[in-house]
């Protein structure tokens, strides 16, 4: 076993990320959804070990073997990146740091001002075709879907593998094509539907979309066992939640409440004891998980299969990872973790006043960190001087800032290692320690008890919509003193770093814009910095309203946000990135067209 990765049966995880190692031999044409694969998939460590030596037909594929090695690349997408000649990893990454928490408020872009340039239109709602990054999400989650679509024309014709297992793969594989096409929906809105027919994918994208994506999900749910043998493979749980979370999208309540409920009442899932738990390497898989991309180190790759997306989000400077201070959480977003005097949080008023902090304070200067009591999640999400930041010890403030002018004070700290995992969870070798075996939750169980809650409360449960919101904030507020008295949020004395309360709501809630509120600001509070933030608002149709009130609020402290507005009718999605555009002409005429207002 490759040192950094658990014992245990997970040969998928070492599989499907190798597949990154091929990545030249695997580069899909985006449109032409040709496929060449540089082996077939094994689980034997000459595999691993072994070099793409040169491409392969589908004849040679469609056998048992075969069509296991086209599902395992179609799984080796799920992070986000397919290589660098898809572009960098960044705008692609699952965790959609940028279109996700940058776009939504939760973040700045951070760094310095001319690092990383082309985030900052993103930021700003200023984005055009042609940006880099919205290329790179475009290439590789059509990549995923040609893949898929691969896996699925040759499972359905091969004879050596077991009708009931070729049903299963078959379920895996409509599962991932329906996961990219969610994917490429939430950021694009209008795109096109592919599937294992279509021989030519110059298609237009004037269809709606959603009907086709519910009804891959539905089929995965049907077929898709609910344990696998190999840990990272999709399960019924998994089906059934993003089933739930595409009937929320297109406001199916009760379809969604349905979907969730079996997920809530199969008994598989739990919240984890700590909520660190869940960003960490050691917490891979557990409880709460109920879908994870599979994340590997020092396994021979040069890091690119180690969360690669989130490999420029550490401090910068002597702490963890070393670069590059990217993903800055915003002052808007601490200031929502304050909490009034029962403990709840200050839905309406919560940006009224900055929570102290250390901007504009020297590093060698004394400096103590506020009094005011915040909700716990806070010091798990955010880093902040004074607080020990995991057992870094504290964060020492504008030493690990690369410019706190520019992007403030503070650290994201959801996808950072801890010092004791530091060369067996992060690569040994490389240009940076960065690059980590923490996977990352597309769905973990206390984001389906929200959007459960959030159903319940359009279907008019408002107490069942309560009972879910205290189960996730209940964990919160245990969470102070992580498993075992571990300081996890504490000083090395083992007690509270600051003034914490999270309290349950005890009144009855008998007013549904009252519920609806509390549900979306939990929903904020817990998922903070995950990716969510943006695509939440936008599916609420409060974007406009929320992030111009942000950009008016953050540019008065970022001046580069100056000037910045969010444009309804456009800015929900993202442009159809230029170069596809042309590349999807049939007799000189695109077949795909740009969204409105680009």
């Amino acid at each position: 076993m490759f040192k950094g990765l658990p014992k245990n049966k997970n040969i998928l995880t070492l599989s499907f990320k190798h597949f990154k190692k091929m990545k030249k031999a695997t580069k899909i044409a985006v449109l032409s959804g040709v496929m060449f694969v540089g082996a077939v998939a094994s689980c034997k460590d000459d595999f691993l070990n072994s070099q793409p030596y040169g491409a392969v037909n589908e004849s040679i594929l469609a056998n048992a073997k075969g069509a296991d090695a086209l599902l395992i690349s179609a799984y080796s997408l799920a992070d986000g990146f397919g290589g660098w000649g898809n572009g960098q990893p960044w705008g692609g990454a699952v965790t959609n740091w940028t279109f996700g928490s940058i776009a939504g408020g939760d973040s700045y872009k951070g760094s310095e001002a001319n690092d990383q340039p082309t985030i900052t239109p993103i930021e700003r709602h200023e984005t055009d075709g042609n940006n880099d990054y919205i290329g790179g999400k475009w290439g590789n989650l059509y990549d995923g879907v040609a893949r898929a679509n691969k896996a699925i024309s040759v499972l359905k014709v091969i004879k050596d593998m077991p009708a009931a297992l070729q049903a299963q793969r078959i379920g895996e594989a409509k599962f991932l094509r329906a996961y990219y096409h969610f994917e490429a929906k939430k950021v694009f809105g209008n795109i096109p539907y592919i599937d294992e027919t279509i021989e030519d994918s110059r298609i237009p994208n004037d269809k709606d979309v959603w009907p086709n994506i519910i009804a891959d999900f539905e089929a995965a749910a049907a077929a898709l066992p609910a344990d696998q043998a190999q840990v990272g493979r999709a399960t019924k749980g998994a089906a059934q939640a993003m089933l739930g979370k595409a009937y929320l999208y297109t406001k199916n309540w009760a379809k969604a409440k349905e979907n969730f409920d079996k997920v809530i009442t199969s008994g598989k899932y739990k919240l984890n004891a700590s909520f660190h738990d869940n960003f960490r390497a050691l917490g891979r898989n557990a409880s709460e998980s109920v879908f994870q991309v599979q994340q590997a180190i020092n396994e021979g790759t040069e890091g690119d299969n180690g969360n690669i997306g989130e490999v420029l989000n550490h401090p910068n400077g002597g702490g963890p990872g070393g670069c590059c201070g990217f993903h800055q959480p915003s002052q808007w977003l601490v200031n929502s973790y304050k909490v009034d005097a029962k403990g709840l949080p200050l839905v309406d008023t919560f940006n009224a006043v900055d929570l102290k902090n250390d901007q504009g304070v020297r590093g060698d200067a004394p400096f103590t960190p506020s009094t005011e009591t915040v909700d716990p999640r806070l010091d798990f999400t955010v880093g902040r001087r004074g607080i020990p930041y995991l057992d870094w010890g504290p964060h020492p403030g504008v030493n690990w800032i690369r410019d706190q002018a520019y992007a403030g004070p503070y650290s994201p700290k959801k996808s950072i290692y801890y010092k004791a995992d530091e060369n067996i969870y992060t690569t040994a070798t490389g240009w940076t320690k960065g690059y980590t075996a923490i996977n990352y939750n597309i769905i973990r169980y206390a984001d389906v008890l929200l959007m459960a809650a959030e159903a319940e409360v359009e279907l008019g449960n408002l107490e069942k919509a309560r009972e879910y919101v205290n189960i996730v904030r209940t964990r919160a507020a245990a969470s102070v003193v992580g498993p075992n008295g571990t300081p996890v949020v504490n000083i090395p004395a083992n007690k509270p770093a600051a003034s914490y309360a999270c309290s349950n709501y005890t009144a009855a809630w008998t007013d549904a814009n009252a519920a609806r509120k509390a549900v979306r600001f939990e929903r904020k509070l817990e998922l903070a910095m995950e990716g969510h933030r943006f695509f939440d608002l936008v599916r609420w149709g409060t974007a406009a309203d929320e992030l111009n009130t942000y950009l008016t609020a953050e540019s008065k402290k970022r001046t580069y946000l100056a000037g910045a507005s969010f444009k309804a009718g456009k800015s929900e999605f993202r442009p159809i990135p230029i170069q596809q555009i042309t590349l999807s002409a049939k007799g000189g005429t695109a077949q795909l067209k740009q969204n409105p207002g680009y």
